[in-house]
């Protein structure tokens, strides 16, 4: 059974969850005419032109990089879909202040996996974070997921569903036009 999720024309949809959850994989297999901005592309876009260097010394450029992109995409018109992992408190409330200042409902979908399994995405995908900032990832989405498995909606978003790796497989998103 397929799982749809429709999204209005001014919807802006952040894929959540922990690094190496599935966020990507999920939107590289998205096709239409909705926006889809994931930092793998700017990462992608950085390492083909910088060959041989470590990620790890142009990965502050690429985060910068992928907030003005959304920044930018949320003033234009059209559903939004970002990947972004949203451990961090500040980069939630950065987009639900976003969403308000351009007029987009701030929607999320948190894709549930244990730290183990993000773990093994992360081996499977080849980059794996370090084990300190694995653990900070893991440590400040405690509270979150505890509010999106007790089925409530962050302050300020205006929906939030979780769903396991095997449900994202099977997910569809649907775009109001523009």
């Amino acid at each position: 059974m397929r799982i749809t999720v429709e999204l209005g024309r001014r919807d802006l949809l952040v894929v959540a969850g922990l690094p190496g959850a599935g966020k990507s994989t999920l939107l590289g297999r998205l096709s239409g005419d909705i926006t889809v901005l994931d930092p793998d592309q700017v990462r992608t876009w950085f390492a083909a032109r910088l060959p041989g260097t470590r990620y790890r010394y142009y990965r502050p450029i690429v985060h910068v990089w992928q907030r003005l992109r959304v920044a930018f995409a949320a003033v234009g018109s059209g559903p939004l879909i970002v990947q972004e992992p949203s451990t961090r408190a500040t980069t939630r409330a950065w987009l639900v202040m976003l969403g308000a200042v351009t007029g987009r409902r701030v929607r999320m979908v948190w894709l549930e996996v244990t730290p183990e399994q993000a773990l093994k995405g992360q081996h499977v995908r080849g980059r794996v974070l370090g084990r300190r900032t694995f653990e900070r990832h893991v440590r400040r989405s405690a509270r979150l997921r505890e509010t999106l498995l007790a089925e409530r909606v962050p302050v300020g978003w205006h929906s939030a569903q979780v769903l396991t790796r095997t449900a994202a497989d099977r997910m569809a998103f649907v775009g109001a036009a523009a």
